[in-house]
Order: C-alpha cells, then sequence, then structure tokens
C-alpha cells in the first residue's frame, strides 16, 4: 500500500485525483504500479487500477493474472471492477471506501455479484486514515483556489 500510496501523491501533483494502484503476482512480485491519468492522458478508462492491470499483463504476457494482488488507496469502481474480474486478480486489497461510486462493498457488491464467473477475495480499511486523508486534502485544497478567470 505504501507504493500505491506513492503513486497517489504523484497523481496528485499532476492534479489527477490522488488514487494509485499497484499489482503483485502470487509470489510478491511488483507487476505493475500506476496512478490515476484520465486527465492528463486525455483517456476516461486511465484509472490506476486499470493502468497497473495493463502494465502487469504486458509484464507477464498474458491478459489473465490468475492469483495476483491488487492493492488500492481508494475502493474501486464499477469500471475497474469488471477490469479485476477479467483480469482473474485473486485479492483486492484498499484502503479508503468510495461511498459514491465504490463497487466493491459501497454502492455495489461487486465481488458477490451472482453473474459473474470469477471470484476474489476482498480486504479493505488498509491504511484507511492516510489514504482518506489524501483524497479529502486534495478536494478541500481543489475547492479552495479560486474560479479559474483565464477563459473570460
Amino acid at each position: 500500500m505504501a507504493l500505491a500510496l506513492e503513486k497517489a501523491r504523484g497523481a496528485a501533483a499532476q492534479g489527477e485525483a490522488p488514487v494509485g494502484a499497484v499489482v503483485l503476482s502470487a509470489a510478491g512480485e511488483l507487476l505493475g504500479a500506476a496512478g490515476n491519468a484520465p486527465i492528463t492522458r486525455h483517456d476516461p478508462t486511465a484509472h490506476a487500477e486499470i493502468l497497473a492491470l495493463r502494465q502487469a499483463a504486458a509484464h507477464v504476457g498474458n491478459y489473465r493474472l490468475p492469483g495476483s494482488i491488487m492493492a488500492v488507496t481508494l475502493e474501486p469502481c464499477v469500471m475497474c471492477l469488471g477490469a479485476m474480474i477479467h483480469a482473474r486478480v485473486g485479492l483486492l486489497v484498499y484502503g479508503a471506501s468510495d461511498p459514491r461510486t465504490g463497487a466493491i462493498a459501497s454502492m455495489l457488491p461487486g465481488p458477490d455479484l451472482p453473474f459473474f464467473n470469477h471470484r476474489f477475495d476482498v480486504l479493505s480499511g488498509v491504511l484507511e486514515a492516510t489514504c482518506g486523508g489524501l483524497l479529502r486534502d486534495f478536494f478541500r485544497e481543489r475547492r479552495s483556489r479560486p474560479a479559474d478567470t483565464d477563459n473570460e
């Protein structure tokens, strides 16, 4: 989770929502790590989880990552849930819950939906205060900035 937090801080420095993700093999080898980048990449799918899964798949030469472990600072959304299912992630570890769009437990019981053909284990609340604090501070600071007047 420490590396995921580092990636989240890097994303924040780029003006992205501070979310970071890492993918490890079942043996603990780092396969991929990324921070959020939809704004800088002009790509709505460039969530930290998706980017880390892409790196991991390229690293092993297969889009299936059975037994892999994903650690992410924020509860994944429904898009990222789908990607983890398709990749066959074995364990999801996340920090802060997302009461607005969390698709693991907050708004949707994603891993337990009966129509999915893959299940994975979940460990939530890991470094929750640190992960949540990073997000709260980022958005508090963003809201406190004056409105952009360059476009007037």
